[in-house]
């Protein structure tokens, strides 16, 4: 909800969403979730939108787990609140059904992979490594924070158990599941922190 070019960072977010086709959205929410939904309320610019609300918090992993309760499609398309990044989402569910695979990353190359992690493919895409933050300030591809997930992947989760999908599925399984990755030089911003806020603000 934080303020971009004089509106909630999730309406930039949202419209992106529509211009690629969605019309339904599940959105995590948790504390202050009331000031979500007074915003948006069940539908915004032709978006159905539905709420899946921590009562405590679940960590990213608890969180899907929790919003696939909304979802009646077996394949659905996760994405960070606080990360635009324009994509062309139909290349990224092609590459998730032509790999038959459960799990598809879109990557996106920064001269500075240190604050985020890398990832790591072979020349067919398949993820090979999770490289850990650094300050090493190198260039690499980074997570982009959007995921094309086969829902079945997170069967062994049970419903309100809080864990780090980060950590517990894309570190782990990795190892033991074809996961891809398909690399984006499209437009990306993380406002996480408060220099990329500011950026953000200046550039929309």
């Amino acid at each position: 909800m934080a303020p971009v070019a004089g509106r909630p960072f999730l309406c930039h977010l949202l419209d992106a969403l529509k211009k690629e086709g969605y019309s339904h959205v599940v959105l995590a929410t948790g504390y202050l979730h009331e000031k979500v939904e007074d915003y948006f309320g069940n539908e915004y610019n032709g978006l159905k939108i539905d709420y899946a609300v921590e009562h405590e918090p679940l960590g990213t992993g608890g969180a899907i787990v929790n919003g696939l309760q909304h979802c009646e499609s077996d394949k659905v398309t996760v994405l960070n609140g606080d990360t635009l990044f324009l994509i062309d989402h139909q290349s990224l569910i092609s590459v998730c059904n032509e790999k038959e695979t459960p799990l598809t990353i879109a990557l996106r190359h920064v001269e500075d992979s240190g604050r985020y992690g890398s990832v790591e493919t072979d020349e067919d895409g398949r993820i090979t490594a999770f490289v850990e933050k650094n300050d090493k300030g190198e260039a690499g591809y980074i997570n982009g924070g959007i995921y094309r997930l086969d829902r079945h992947l997170l069967d062994s989760f049970p419903l309100g158990q809080q864990f780090s999908f980060e950590k517990e599925v894309l570190q782990k399984e990795y190892r033991v599941r074809p996961f891809y990755g398909v690399r984006f030089q499209s437009y990306f911003i993380d406002i996480g922190i408060p220099e990329d806020y500011e950026k953000a603000n200046y550039e929309f």
